[in-house]
């Protein structure tokens, strides 16, 4: 590189001054989302950087997650055929990672799958008066929080997952406008 060459670091201008376009590095990121539903349009480019967000609030370095969003029958087929639970669920978390005891720490990679049901999310935001973007959100947050190790078994654990969970879609909420998960904001959703 030559003397004259400087850093051309990606910068946004603002009212106080220049400052890096991305203040919190983005983790390592093999990301794939499948959208096997038809129940509601998904814009996969947005969840992807909600994802990527979240896992940089986490200090997660590195992910490898495979992200498959489906309706209610394969939801049920997943659900039957892996946990032996009768019927559909909301979310479906496979860790693929080495297993591990107690919670890894937050610095460690990711590597697994998330099985998100948007037919439940759309059931799930009526019965909560909320909207069904913010439940897919709910469901991916719920899902890492498990990769990580995280665990809702037993009541105490299951209320300081929630709170973590609540927190997590709380930041999301403020970052992102999640309704715009659909592409386009149709009233009434």
């Amino acid at each position: 590189m030559s003397p004259a060459v400087k850093n051309t670091q990606s910068r946004r201008v603002t009212a106080k001054g220049i400052r890096p376009a991305h203040p919190q590095p983005s983790p390592a990121m093999d990301l794939a989302i499948a959208n096997r539903q038809r129940t509601r349009k998904i814009d996969r480019r947005r969840l992807r950087q909600i994802v990527s967000s979240l896992c940089a609030e986490l200090g997660i370095p590195e992910i490898t997650l495979g992200i498959h969003l489906v309706g209610a029958s394969e939801m049920t087929r997943v659900n039957e055929t892996f946990l032996r639970h009768a019927g559909s669920t909301d979310v479906i978390t496979f860790d693929h990672s080495d297993p591990v005891t107690g919670l890894r720490p937050a610095a460690s990679p990711l590597h697994g799958e998330l099985f998100v049901c948007v037919d439940e999310a759309v059931l799930q935001a009526r019965q909560f008066r909320t909207r069904w973007q913010s439940e897919v959100v709910r469901y991916i947050v719920h899902g890492v929080l498990h990769l990580q190790g995280h665990d809702d078994r037993r009541a105490a654990d299951r209320r300081r997952m929630k709170g973590e969970e609540d927190r997590l879609v709380r930041g999301l909420t403020q970052r992102f406008s999640l309704a715009q998960l659909s592409g386009t904001v149709r009233i009434g959703e």
